[in-house]
């Protein structure tokens, strides 16, 4: 989280980083974990501290955002696989959320070893589609945010919270965008900047 006068430079951050993920994530594989690892990292360090502390809870965005940058940048075969790992447990806190149920514990670690072994054997077409969800999702909250919409807590000026899977109210066409624009950024990287089988990495035949 983040205090909410910085909610539209944080959402700046995330638009672009969510654009390089989104169109350009296989491509540049390592920079994306970088990107997410940084947010994720930021996130997680950040709510230690209350929202009166709002100093403390910047210099630990920023601490846990460079950790976690290098850490998914070094451990990148690993990343590979915490990335999948990461991707099946946010689908299967989805799908029960969309049920409106929480998600047994169970279910969250079999997606997660479902998502890490798929990374692994399918590297190139699960992270295409991994990080054009991931990306599109980030495009779409830090548009939101650094247009000024509010998502975070209810009745909250204090700091801003994301809450990616749970659109605010009056927000229900956020999963459908979602959606087309994954599809677009997960064809732009089949099509275009998807790596060596990609038009971009694409090598000439020799002659």
């Amino acid at each position: 989280m983040l205090p909410a006068t910085y909610q539209m430079p944080g959402g700046l951050v995330l638009l672009l980083g969510g654009i390089v993920v989104c169109f350009f994530g296989y491509r540049l594989f390592r920079i994306a974990l970088s990107i997410i690892g940084f947010i994720l990292g930021a996130g997680a360090a950040s709510s230690v501290f209350g929202i009166s502390d709002t100093m403390p809870m910047l210099i630990a965005a920023a601490v846990g955002g460079f950790i976690g940058a290098g850490l998914l940048f070094a451990a990148y075969f690993v990343g590979v696989a915490i990335f999948g790992a990461g991707l099946g447990a946010v689908a299967a806190s989805y799908a029960f959320s969309a049920a409106h149920r929480e998600p047994p514990l169970l279910a969250v670690l079999l997606c997660a070893i479902a998502g890490a072994v798929g990374s692994t054997y399918l590297q190139r077409y699960f992270s295409i589609v991994g990080t054009g969800f991931v990306g599109a999702l980030m495009i779409i909250h830090g548009a939101l945010a650094a247009a000024g919409s509010r998502l975070g807590l209810p009745g909250s000026d204090t700091v801003w919270i994301p809450y990616p899977l749970e659109p605010a109210p009056g927000q229900r066409w956020v999963p459908i965008a979602w959606g087309l624009l994954s599809l677009i950024g997960i064809a732009v990287q089949l099509g275009w900047t998807g790596g060596d089988k990609g038009r971009v990495g694409r090598r000439k035949a020799k002659t």
